[in-house]
């Protein structure tokens, strides 16, 4: 019994060893194994990177061998600039492009000179360009390699454009206009002279002033109209103390100019340059009928400054009472009638002044040749 238990034991202790030593075994040889794993690990990678140094080298190779070709193929371009008289152009930009993209750009140096060095082959445009010069262009056809000198690019000068603005003074310009209305004539011999049809017109000189009123007194239609307005007087037996003979026809007719010149005198001449008003009637020429037809009658009283704005005709209504007051000094002592006649004859004149001022509205402008051919305005 105790053989067999020792037997069994023996077995058993046997088997546990040989189950153990079988363990033992697999771990042995994992442990060896394992290193082994590890050991080709980087042994592959080396190989790995030894493989890609060797493509690296040789995806370089072929590049640098490239650059060097590109190196070897590349030109220059370079060349002078100067001026028609062959002195050079400094700091003249030139600029080289292709395709219209900018290739290089640079400035000439004092001498005129230019160069453009690592230009790859191809067709290029050469555009130069300076200050006071007209620019210039060339086309450029680069082989590889090539060092190309361009032709001397000679800049013309650019054409100097002066503008000059030339603006007559207003007493040329009222200069100027004054002939014409001293060439206005109604029917082709009416003095017409105290309107003005133009749309800017310049104010007289104190000259130009009596110089008009000189033209209407001494006019020889001014005359014969006297005349006739005198002797329509004594045919109607007005200022009986003249008498109807020669001598009173003849006291008339000198009453009469006297207070025509004395009138124009004052309303045109004096009165105007002493308060600078302009005695010139102003044509209107636009706006309905009704309108100009007030504008005009009110021009009897009003009057455009010499400073271009509408103010109270002083001149025109004081020289009116003016003349009308110094004609009683001459007038017979029976029809003298003191302030009576003063303000009679002070407002036939503004009343006569109302009525040629609508005939110069509305009617003498188509009888008077002269302005066929000038434009009608507002002022």
């Amino acid at each position: 019994m105790q053989s067999a238990r020792g037997a069994f034991w023996r077995a058993w202790r046997l088997g546990r060893a040989q189950g153990w030593a079988w363990r033992l075994g697999i771990l042995i040889c994992m442990g060896a194994f394992l290193p082994a794993r590890g050991a080709a690990a980087p042994a592959q990678a080396a190989v790995a990177g030894a493989g890609s140094s060797a493509a690296a080298a040789q995806a370089t190779a072929p590049s640098s061998a490239g650059q060097a070709a590109i190196g070897q193929s590349a030109g220059s371009i370079s060349g002078s600039v100067t001026d028609p008289n062959g002195g050079p152009v400094s700091a003249a930009l030139v600029t080289l492009s292709s395709g219209g993209r900018t290739v290089q750009q640079v400035r000439a140096a004092d001498n005129g000179e230019f160069a453009f060095a690592g230009v790859a082959p191809g067709n290029y445009q050469l555009s130069v360009s300076a200050a006071g010069f007209e620019s210039q262009s060339a086309f450029v056809a680069l082989h590889p390699g090539e060092t190309y000198t361009a032709p001397r690019i000679v800049l013309a000068l650019a054409p100097v454009v002066t503008s000059i603005k030339v603006t007559p003074s207003r007493a040329e310009i009222a200069k100027y206009q004054l002939q014409h209305e001293e060439k206005q004539l109604v029917l082709g011999f009416i003095p017409n002279y105290l309107v003005t049809y133009y749309p800017h017109t310049a104010p007289l000189s104190s000259r130009q002033k009596f110089q008009l009123m000189f033209k209407t007194v001494f006019n020889p239609f001014t005359l014969g109209l006297t005349t006739a307005f005198v002797g329509g007087e004594q045919a109607a037996g007005m200022y009986s103390g003249y008498g109807n003979e020669e001598k009173g026809f003849a006291k008339r007719f000198g009453a009469a100019y006297a207070t025509l010149g004395i009138g124009a005198f004052m309303s045109d001449a004096l009165l105007p340059s002493i308060l600078k008003q302009d005695p010139r009637f102003y044509y209107k020429a636009d706006g309905s009928v009704p309108s100009r037809l007030l504008y005009a009658i009110t021009r009897s009283v009003i009057c455009k400054g010499d400073n271009g704005h509408w103010e109270p005709d002083f001149s025109s209504v004081l020289g009116h009472f003016a003349a009308g007051g110094i004609a009683n000094l001459y007038l017979p002592p029976q029809n003298r009638r003191g302030w009576g006649t003063t303000l009679e004859n002070g407002m036939i004149g503004i009343g006569f002044d109302a009525f040629a001022n609508i005939l110069q509205e509305f009617l003498l402008p188509k009888l008077t040749p002269s302005l066929s051919h000038r434009r009608h305005g507002r002022p």
